[in-house]
């Protein structure tokens, strides 16, 4: 009995651990399903309706899939002779990749300089960044068209693209990741005979891609579904982005289920590629934002 006992009590906790982590588990994976399940629900919906008709969609019986697919609603909206769909795409591409390049190359030069030169007013412009952020975008949206206006850039990529080449927002968060970065990397890069531009290049940049990544996709994603600004800026439809064109399928006299789900479809085509490519860089670049200062 004296020796049997303490074995007993050693392992009942153990039990009851073991239970409890199987029941932790499985609660887990049963909040994961769900949490999986509502995630893909539009996705389903936004699938089935793009590859059937609009009487299917609007009808009072629901079919879980449709039983013909309408492959041809790909060719239709394709071939609309009063909507440029790829058109739009490409607009949409080319806005979204400049921009990413433009806001990266500029906001990441304006976080290094705002950390690592020395300069007695950096802290005064660095409030002056912030304070940027405290101005709602509907007040600068006027004086900002009428500048674009006065340009001529309405209807080009310039008027498209340049407005948006800076964020008060990326550039915090470049300074803040730069504070942090280690500074015995830079100091031997100086021992080399590099200065700021050289160690920002050929240091920084190399040992940041992370983080580079994590800002890239974030912008990218927002440039790719802007709505409002190129709406004002492109008013040919040559120079529609794609979320422009998807608003022009819904008018007051008629609206085409079928045309906007496809179009939909297509159109969310890119965002998921980059996601998927760059998901790992954008979990570790978001971890490294926390980095203090």
């Amino acid at each position: 009995m004296t020796t049997t006992t303490p074995e007993i009590r050693k392992t009942a906790p153990k039990r009851r651990r073991r239970g409890g982590s199987v029941m932790g588990n499985t609660g887990l994976w049963i909040a994961t399903g769900v949490a999986t399940f509502l995630f893909l629900v539009p996705f389903y919906i936004l699938l089935r309706n793009a590859l059937t008709t609009d009487a299917a969609i609007t009808g009072p019986s629901w079919q879980f899939f449709p039983t013909h697919l309408q492959w041809g609603n790909i060719k239709e909206l394709f071939d609309d002779p009063q909507v440029d769909f790829a058109r739009s795409m490409l607009n949409s591409l080319v806005v979204a990749v400049s921009m990413t390049v433009g806001i990266l190359l500029v906001c990441s030069l304006a976080g290094y300089a705002l950390a690592r030169i020395p300069y007695r007013h950096a802290n005064k412009i660095f409030y002056v960044v912030l304070g940027t952020l405290m101005v709602p975008t509907s007040v600068t949206f006027v004086p900002s068209f009428v500048l674009v206006s006065s340009l001529g850039w309405v209807d080009t990529y310039r008027g498209l693209i340049i407005p948006g080449l800076f964020s008060g927002f990326t550039c915090f968060l470049f300074r803040q990741y730069f504070l942090g970065f280690p500074k015995e990397l830079e100091e031997a890069a100086r021992v080399d005979g590099l200065g700021y531009w050289g160690a920002y290049w050929r240091i920084v940049v190399p040992n940041s891609l992370n983080f580079f990544a994590a800002i890239a996709t974030i912008t990218f994603i927002n440039a790719w579904n802007a709505f409002l600004w190129p709406l004002v800026i492109g008013q040919d439809p040559g120079a529609w982005t794609v979320q422009v064109v998807l608003s022009s399928y819904m008018t007051n006299q008629t609206v085409v289920f079928h045309t906007i789900f496809m179009a939909t479809a297509i159109s969310i085509l890119p965002l998921v590629f980059v996601f998927l490519f760059l998901q790992r860089w954008l979990v570790q670049g978001i971890a490294q934002t926390g980095i203090k200062g």
